[in-house]
């Protein structure tokens, strides 16, 4: 099962839509995280073996900084969502990308398109 760590940004009730629907997914803000500057969240992470969903489009370079490359993330370029559609566009990427999440991917995801990337990012 895929555990999923939704990051600022998100709704924190799309953790709960997810967990509705049989993921392990928490918020950074469920764990009190919610002030935690970004570089702190890949720290957390791979402790609990969770992918983070974000939204910071700079979230490679917090994984770089912080010596964690291979880190799995999912990026979500689709914003304004509501937290339904956040979870529903998590889970479609969740269950499309299992495999390539546990090699440690980058993924990108909007409402059109999913585009996997292998880390470290160059």
């Amino acid at each position: 099962m895929t555990r999923i760590l939704l990051n600022q940004g998100l709704a924190p009730r799309a953790a709960a839509i997810l967990r509705q629907n049989g993921f392990d997914a928490v918020h950074i803000a469920e764990i009190g995280m919610e002030r935690a500057e970004d570089i702190l969240i890949p720290d957390m992470a791979p402790t609990e073996k969770r992918i983070c969903v974000t939204l910071d489009h700079d979230f490679h370079a917090h994984l770089a900084t912080a010596g964690h490359g291979v880190l799995p993330f999912i990026l979500l370029r689709a914003e304004g969502l509501d937290a339904q559609s956040q979870a529903d566009l998590i889970r479609l990427v969740c269950l499309q990308c299992q495999a390539a999440s546990d090699q440690g991917a980058a993924i990108s995801a909007d409402c059109g398109r999913i585009r996997v990337g292998r880390l470290p990012l160059g």
